[in-house]
């Protein structure tokens, strides 16, 4: 197959949501289309099953939740499908942030009781931001939830979408008989019999046939017609262009647990979606059918499997192929890499990979050489754009709790941050070191993985800091910058990479740090030109 065939057949998307929203169920119910998986595993009961095929810590499995983004991959219709399952919790909500640089589009799945919830308009914030096309899937229908026109009202709303149904759902909850496929122009009609893998559908393409009274009844029948109607007049038509420039938003109607409107999703999502788009480097546009291989990582895990200890860096492929056991330049270390075992991700196994095209998440084993928002190419000097590291918002001293595993603590803590997990800062007063996160829950995931993965115990206490300021002085030998750092003294740090931080304990603080020395300047994220 030649390479520009290779690239139109990949589709690589992120599915996003508020936790509890189903992305996990989704995710799984379509690597059940795909034929990736075999069953289910019924990710309600995680205490009983073996939890879904995608969460693979131990700390998910307790919790029920991802923590952190996972990658499978399937066929299906002869397409080569990439799925980044992302974790909902805000307190990962960076991870988030840095799977959305390598995805081409976007499944927004939202609770059909709840609605849209505050992480759904953070993650759709990015998403506008950067122009990604999305697919809204609106799950659990088979209870008791707000009115479908409603909801795409509230769709509209909040997230600021244009919003066009491609399916539409006859009746909701008790009555719930099934799902009109506007798309298709088809019925398929709800058994609640989860157990059955696939549904039938019924091909329908005229509402007005007498024949729907028979199949749904009369009272839902004038119903959905009256409700097509009202579709007709309010909603755009959907056109493929308009969603590809994100100016329109399809949605679907659904309910992942009972394996209900999937594969309307799948179905249309393989015929729309965009294949692997170009991507800005901080020097020009990279566009995927380019013969040279560029590449970045989005995402550092460590210990994928428990027994080695190994860790993966995921990189999405930009453009060109990228091969086994050839060489590539690594742009920040400005050294020549080659890999003999890629890996890619097929479902819940891992394969050695011999080729990968654009649009691909390859996993390479890394002793350290990478950190998050590394770019790999043929020797062009390049980076990406857009993977910045967010200030934290809690802070917390780390000390040792077992003087013997000094070593395994330090080599644990750096590792962790690599993966980006949390930030780590270094006093410059006393050289006491810092864990800075953006969310409360990190702290547990990181004593349990110390104690798990690398035999080390910690303990944390509190330390008062409102926010982490990068600090860029206009110029490093001026007085005023001086007379900064000795005020400051107390609350200056380093991160990991040697850049230099403020501390500040309050939003006043900053202010009045920042009208106080005009030439020192403070952003809030580490990416800044």
């Amino acid at each position: 197959m030649s390479f520009l065939k290779e690239i139109q057949r990949r589709r690589t998307f992120g599915i996003i949501s508020h936790p509890d929203a189903g992305k996990t169920t989704l995710t799984e119910k379509l690597l059940l289309f795909g034929g990736a998986i075999q069953e289910a595993g019924a990710v309600k009961n995680n205490k009983i099953k073996k939890g879904a095929t995608s969460d693979f810590m131990e700390i998910e499995r307790q919790r029920g939740i991802s923590v952190s983004t996972s990658v499978l991959a399937f066929n299906y219709k002869d397409k080569k499908i990439n799925i980044l399952d992302t974790p909902g919790h805000k307190d990962f909500a960076e991870d988030t942030f840095r799977t959305l640089t390598a995805v081409d589009s976007v499944i927004v799945v939202i609770d059909v009781a709840k609605g849209v919830e505050e992480q759904t308009e953070k993650l759709v914030a990015v998403c506008r931001m950067r122009n990604i096309p999305m697919i809204v899937f609106i799950n659990k229908l088979d209870r008791e939830g707000k009115d479908a026109f409603d909801l795409m009202d509230e769709v509209e709303q909040k997230l600021g979408l244009t919003v066009t149904p491609l399916s539409f759902p006859i009746g909701m909850g008790y009555d719930f008989q099934g799902i009109y496929n506007l798309w298709e122009q088809n019925i398929n009609l709800f058994s609640g019999d989860s157990r059955k893998n696939i549904e039938e559908t019924i091909a329908f393409s005229d509402v007005q046939n007498p024949e729907l009274e028979k199949i749904i009844g009369q009272k839902p029948a004038d119903k959905l017609r009256e409700e097509l109607e009202l579709i007709d007049e309010v909603y755009p038509k959907f056109e493929r262009q308009d969603y590809l420039d994100g100016k329109i938003q399809p949605v679907f109607f659904g309910s992942a647990l009972n394996n209900f409107g999937v594969r309307e999703l799948l179905d249309c999502f393989v015929t729309i979606a965009p294949s692997p788009r170009p991507k800005d480097s901080e020097t020009r546009l990279v566009d995927p059918k380019e013969e040279k291989m560029t590449g970045f990582v989005f995402k550092i895990h460590a210990n994928m499997d428990p027994k080695h200890r190994d860790r993966l860096a995921f990189i999405k492929i930009v453009s060109g192929t990228f091969e086994r056991n050839k060489p590539y330049y690594h742009v920040r270390q400005k050294k020549n890499l080659k890999f003999s075992s890629p890996n890619a991700f097929f479902a819940e196994k891992k394969e050695i990979v011999d080729i990968s095209y654009p649009g691909d998440i390859v996993g390479l084993h890394d002793t350290g050489n990478f950190k998050i928002g590394d770019t790999l190419t043929e020797g062009e000097i390049m980076s990406f754009k857009g993977i910045p590291s967010f200030s934290p918002e809690h802070f917390r001293y780390i000390n040792n709790a077992d003087p013997m595993k000094a070593k395994q603590l330090d080599k644990g803590v750096d590792q962790l941050m690599d993966e980006g997990v949390a930030q780590l800062f270094t006093l410059e007063m006393n050289n006491r070191k810092v864990i800075g996160t953006v969310g409360a829950l990190q702290y547990e995931v990181i004593q349990y993985r110390l104690e798990h993965e690398y035999g080390a115990k910690c303990t944390y206490e509190n330390f008062p800091v409102h926010k982490a300021c990068w600090v860029k002085p206009d110029d490093a030998k001026n007085d005023e910058f001086k007379e900064f750092k000795r005020i400051k003294q107390k609350f200056l740090a380093h991160d990991k990479y040697g850049q230099l931080v403020f501390l500040a304990d309050s939003d006043f603080t900053i202010q009045m740090t920042q009208s106080k020395y005009p030439s020192v300047k403070l952003f809030f994220t580490s990416e800044f030109d």
